[in-house]
């Protein structure tokens, strides 16, 4: 793979209610901040929030689609949540190169998930491993 530091790809969704409801399905998050009006609005996001595991999906749709690419997983990650997503927002996720190990497929990348209005909501950076077929095997 040739891959270089600041080699940067992205990848962008508007999450829906059913994204919610399928994720919960899968997952058993059904926690209130998803799915109870009232509840929420007595909470300081006052509207329906995206569940965090759908955030960072986009992250490893990005990694094992765009940049690395395909074969990636991650290895480690250290992001944080800075803001809610809420249902209805579309956001973008970023990926930039930092640094390429020198013998093995690895890759340092920065992570960023932005809303459409500007804000960043999930910021951090991860370890990744891309994986390749074994020839002859």
């Amino acid at each position: 793979m040739n891959y270089h530091v600041g080699q940067t790809a992205q990848r962008s969704i508007t999450f829906t209610a059913e994204h919610v409801r399928t994720y919960a399905e899968l997952t058993g998050d059904r926690n209130p901040l998803h799915f109870d009006e009232g509840f929420v609005a007595a909470t300081k996001f006052g509207r329906l929030v995206v569940q965090g595991g759908l955030t960072t999906g986009l992250l490893h749709a990005l990694v094992a689609e765009d940049l690395p690419g395909p074969g990636t997983v991650f290895m480690s990650q250290e992001w944080r949540f800075t803001a809610p997503v809420f249902i209805g927002d579309t956001v973008t996720a970023r990926a930039e190169i930092l640094s390429v190990h020198d013998s093995k497929p690895v890759t340092e990348i920065a992570v960023t998930v932005t809303r459409a209005d500007g804000e960043i909501v999930l910021e951090g950076v991860a370890w990744c491993y891309t994986f390749s077929p074994i020839v002859g095997g």
